[in-house]
């Protein structure tokens, strides 16, 4: 199977962009609180522009928000940091987009187990 070269770039850029996030901006911007995990990097082929897919676990809401906003304003300081990192002759724009994908799945698990739950509370009654 033959790899193109946009995709061993999402893949650098994911690990680079998890990497200066959680290293250097989180030194430099205190407030950046939750858990923040970079779960899909999309270069344009172009290599212009990149979506930087991003889930946060935060303890509320509004931490959540805080945080997105936080790290859509410092796109410029992580576009940076990452030239310094990668070497490349151009470094795409970063467009921070929030992927939730990760909560709908625990969401989903959590009602899988509830049917299970169910399921065997009636198969019990039944033996019974």
């Amino acid at each position: 199977m033959k790899v193109s070269r946009t995709s061993r770039l999402n893949s650098e850029y994911q690990k680079a962009i998890a990497a200066i996030i959680n290293g250097s901006l989180k030194y430099k911007c205190p407030d950046l609180t939750g858990i923040i995990s970079i779960t899909n990097a999309s270069v344009a082929p172009d290599l212009k522009t990149a979506r930087i897919f991003c889930s946060i676990y935060a303890k509320d809401e509004q931490t959540k928000s805080n945080t997105f906003r936080i790290l859509r304003e410092n796109a410029g300081f992580i576009r940076h940091e990452l030239s310094q990192t990668m070497r490349m002759r151009t470094m795409p724009s970063l467009y921070f987009i929030l992927d939730n994908s990760l909560e709908y799945g625990a969401h989903m698990d959590e009602l899988f187990i509830k049917i299970h739950e169910q399921d065997q509370k009636n198969t019990d009654e039944e033996e019974e």
